[in-house]
This record gives C-alpha cells, sequence and structure tokens, in this order.
C-alpha cells in the first residue's frame, strides 16, 4: 500500500505534536504547515515537492550534495534553510523534522 505524501506527514506530524505542546499546525503560502511556536518548520507537497522542512542551510546543502533531497524554490528564489524531500520514507522524514524541530526550536 502506497502512503501519499500528505498522508504520511499529517500522521508524522500527529506523532511529533503529541510528544512536543510547542508544535503547532498553521498555514504558510495559503497552505497547512507545521510550526515550532512562532517558527516555520515544515510543510508538505507544495507544488510536488513532498516534505518540506526547515533545516540550517549547511545541513541542506550536505543533504542536497548526498542525493537526500532537492533545493527548495516555489517561485524561483532558493531558500537555502528549506529541503524538499520528495520521496515519501517514514523513517528519514521522521528525522528530519526531528532536526528542524530542533533547529527552529532553539
Amino acid at each position: 500500500m502506497t502512503t501519499s505524501p500528505e498522508d504520511l506527514f499529517w500522521r508524522l506530524a500527529a506523532e511529533l505534536e503529541r510528544n512536543d505542546p510547542r508544535i503547532t499546525e498553521g498555514t504558510i503560502m495559503n497552505g497547512r504547515c507545521l510550526r515550532v511556536g512562532k517558527e516555520f518548520l515544515a510543510l508538505v507537497d507544495y507544488k510536488g515537492s513532498g516534505l518540506v522542512v526547515k533545516l540550517p542551510r549547511e545541513r541542506v546543502a550536505e543533504l542536497i550534495e548526498t542525493g537526500v533531497g532537492k533545493p527548495f524554490g516555489p517561485a524561483g528564489k532558493i531558500f537555502k534553510e528549506w529541503l524538499s524531500v520528495p520521496t515519501p520514507d517514514r523513517q528519514r522524514w521522521l528525522q528530519l523534522l526531528r532536526e528542524g524541530i530542533e533547529f527552529v526550536g532553539r
């Protein structure tokens, strides 16, 4: 059974929200997203992007270089602290979301 990126993302979101009261749902670019407090954390499937998560720019560059993810540039401008991971992968997405929580939640 294949899981859509959106289904996987919101299942992981629910799991993370249960364990961390700082994580809430918000909106970004007219769509649903996750926040840690007031900071944006992640969104899903913006124009086929899969998971889009905010991480330190060095980490984003490293993950792009190793083929884990792609640059995120929804309107042509690349966001250096955002990584797109198009292929749903529960373990990888969960790990990246946890890294993102660590980064934006400090």
